[in-house]
């Protein structure tokens, strides 16, 4: 599944014939990315694009040296069953603290 990268939208994208998804976040002045949407069309879900989506956006994080703030819930759900990205957390998954603000 092929995901793009808008960065002028800041937000990765997946199109497909059966409909499209995307995973939106914005950049914070302190080297913080925030994931805090993910929708994907009827057609496509349960097909992987929103980990997909979500795992793109993780790479992106890694691959700029980006610290990770999750308030999207189906990304913080990603996150549980992906480990490897808890060291891209601002907050970890074991922490008290919420993932998802109440927001």
């Amino acid at each position: 599944m092929l995901v793009e990268h808008d960065i002028p939208n800041q937000r990765f994208s997946v199109r497909l014939p059966e409909g499209g998804g995307d995973l939106r976040y914005r950049m914070h002045p302190d080297g913080v990315m925030e994931m805090y949407h993910t929708e994907v069309d009827p057609g496509l879900r349960g097909r992987g694009a929103a980990a997909a989506l979500s795992a793109a956006a993780f790479a992106f994080a890694r691959a700029n040296g980006l610290k990770v703030k999750v308030t999207c819930p189906y990304v913080a759900r990603w996150v549980t069953r992906h480990p490897e990205a808890n060291d891209l957390l601002l907050m970890r998954l074991d922490k008290p603290e919420p993932l998802i603000d109440p927001a």
